[in-house]
């Protein structure tokens, strides 16, 4: 694909915007969850991996080397794999009652499933050697 890098790059900047938003809201305890606060749980800081994550797959997007758009496909596979985790862990219903999930619990999985996809599509001028 010829926009493959860019749709990537615009991908992991939206998932690092979804870092900072609402993932779900608690009734019961008046708790709103994002990836950097989630106090009164013990769910830590989640969004943490995914801006560590985001940063070397922006920085491997932009290198035009053979190396770094197949380290970037490990980091993508790995960034999936937390988010889905993340997914499954902040949307579970505990002792009977449900949180409310927001738009950017989505997000984070769509993005992630997205950069995954662009890193499978690199853009590469790979030069045959003729004799």
């Amino acid at each position: 694909m010829k926009y493959s890098q860019l749709i990537g790059f615009v991908a992991t900047l939206l998932l690092v915007f979804f870092c900072f938003l609402p993932w779900s809201y608690i009734a019961s305890n008046q708790i709103t969850i994002s990836g950097f606060n989630a106090e009164g749980t013990s769910f830590g800081r989640p969004g943490m991996l995914h801006i560590y994550l985001s940063v070397v797959l922006l920085t491997f997007f932009a290198l035009p080397k053979i190396w770094a758009k197949r380290t970037n496909l490990f980091i993508a596979t790995l960034n999936v794999a937390w988010s889905i985790r993340n997914y499954i862990l902040i949307s579970a219903c505990l002792f009977g009652e449900c949180p409310e999930k927001k738009i950017a619990l989505y997000g984070i999985v769509i993005c992630s499933a997205i950069i995954l996809v662009m890193t499978l599509l690199p853009k590469m001028n790979i030069q045959s050697k003729t004799k």
